[in-house]
């Protein structure tokens, strides 16, 4: 995937974070002071002060869990412009992640994020990797400078839940 590909967002698509599964989300690596909401929930991402920081190395792992089946169809994640994000991989369905085995499994998309898009500017996914996701994993690989501390300022989702689906619009298929 090219993060400069990405097209505005739909007017269809909805901010996700409404059906994050709260109890579930998961985040390796986070320094304790600057963890994952921070990043991720609402009020909190749009706070230029508070932001998600990596620990131990630039590395994270996230894991988002939903309260019901989505599309998700783009991603922003913003940072600032040494210490933000560069390779990002997403992993659609994959439970139980860690460091030592995650890069055992292909990811679903990979994006390598521009200062555009650590600015706020979204990321298109493979739209039809990310059909039928119950849990979201983000692994942010590595940052723009290479330095030892990640920062991430806001991660937010867009898409779609399965049940606003409009039925109305598919066709019956006749028996002959």
């Amino acid at each position: 995937m090219s993060a400069e590909s990405a097209s505005a967002i739909q007017r269809s698509q909805v901010d996700l974070v409404d059906f994050v599964d709260w109890s579930g989300v998961e985040c390796l690596n986070q320094n304790s002071s600057h963890s994952l909401p921070n990043a991720l929930k609402q009020g909190y991402r749009e706070d230029d002060g508070l932001n998600l920081e990596s620990d131990a190395d630039e590395q994270l792992l996230i894991y988002i869990p939903f309260t019901q089946v989505v599309k998700l169809y783009s991603v922003v994640v913003q940072g600032p412009e040494e210490e933000g994000p560069k390779t990002v991989k997403l992993f659609s369905n994959k439970e139980h992640m860690g460091f030592s085995n995650v890069n055992d499994f292909p990811p679903s998309d990979t994006a390598i994020l521009s200062l555009d898009n650590l600015k706020g500017k979204p990321v298109g996914l493979k739209y039809v990797k990310f059909q039928n996701v119950r849990s979201l994993t983000i692994f942010i690989e590595d940052n723009q400078s290479g330095s030892d501390i990640t920062k991430v300022q806001k991660i937010a989702l867009f898409g779609t839940t399965v049940e606003t689906t409009d039925m109305k619009g598919l066709k019956k298929i006749e028996d002959h």
